[in-house]
């Protein structure tokens, strides 16, 4: 099959090529390929003649996206449109990728694929409005939310063991619980997910869920690492030019009734720290 993916330099599209690139022909258009902002981008999509187009393209800046919000909603929603058309022109199904900050977490539970949305954040509303384009306007499609990826060369991981070797203690925020996700294991259950046509919308995270600081606390006592204290913050007292869903943990209903399922949170970051150690 002939898939084009957006974002491809981005950790999720790196992890897409490698998971589909030995069974299938892969157009991968990285940013200077491809300027979702810009309507050209729907010709420059159709051009590769797709089977079938996985976008995982975003401006995923939250602060940034707080900050510009305009150009969240040209890069994230328009863009997202102008990808949805191009699907439309090719007949070719597309997977759009979400962000559980659809959500505005206040409600202290798990949340499931149909439950009602209501982003708090620039960020997430511009992903809400990629989300009602891509059901507008390609009917084969899946929509495939996912959280708190790490993979690539910047993220949440690397962070913590970058900060921790550098300084004596680090304060993590308490209040924010999600569901911790290995761009390796999205990308796998997207390689199983499109080759059934069970068509619309899905959870692809690693099981469980956890706070940022206990997140922390777990990367840390995975590397061994001591040499570092580890305080408590709050979402309150962290201030940033976002607003922060603060409950946000998903669950894998719909592609679980697939057997495709995704392993705890924490056999995942297991993984991967072996992976980037052997690296």
């Amino acid at each position: 099959m002939r898939i084009t993916i957006t974002g491809a330099n981005g950790q999720l599209g790196g992890a897409l090529i490698a998971s589909l690139a030995p069974q299938h022909t892969i157009t991968a258009l990285g940013h200077v390929d491809l300027e979702l902002s810009d309507p050209a981008a729907t010709a420059t999509i159709v051009a590769t003649h797709a089977d079938l187009v996985i976008h995982a393209g975003a401006y995923t800046n939250v602060d940034g996206c707080a900050r510009d919000p305009d150009l969240a909603y040209r890069v994230n929603g328009l863009g997202t449109r102008y990808v949805a058309l191009a699907c439309r022109t090719l007949g070719a199904p597309l997977v759009y990728i979400s962000t559980n900050e659809v959500f505005d977490g206040a409600d202290a539970r798990f949340y499931r694929e149909y439950d009602p949305t209501g982003a708090v954040n620039a960020y997430g509303a511009s992903k809400l409005i990629g989300e009602q384009a891509v059901r507008e306007l390609v009917p084969q499609h899946y929509i495939a939310r996912v959280a708190w990826l790490y993979g690539g060369e910047r993220n949440f991981v690397r962070t913590v063991l970058r900060l921790a070797a550098e300084r004596p203690s680090l304060a993590m925020v308490t209040d924010e619980i999600g569901s911790p996700t290995a761009t390796h294991d999205v990308a796998a259950a997207v390689s199983e997910l499109i080759t059934q046509p069970q068509y619309g919308t899905y959870h692809l995270v690693n099981s469980g869920h956890v706070s940022r600081h206990d997140f922390a606390a777990e990367i840390l006592r995975q590397r061994g690492i001591t040499s570092c204290t580890l305080g408590h913050t709050t979402l309150a007292e962290y201030k940033r030019a976002s607003r922060v869903p603060p409950h946000t943990p998903l669950r894998n209903i719909a592609a679980a009734d697939l057997g495709i399922v995704l392993r705890p949170w924490q056999d995942a970051l297991a993984a991967y720290l072996e992976r980037t150690s052997a690296a």
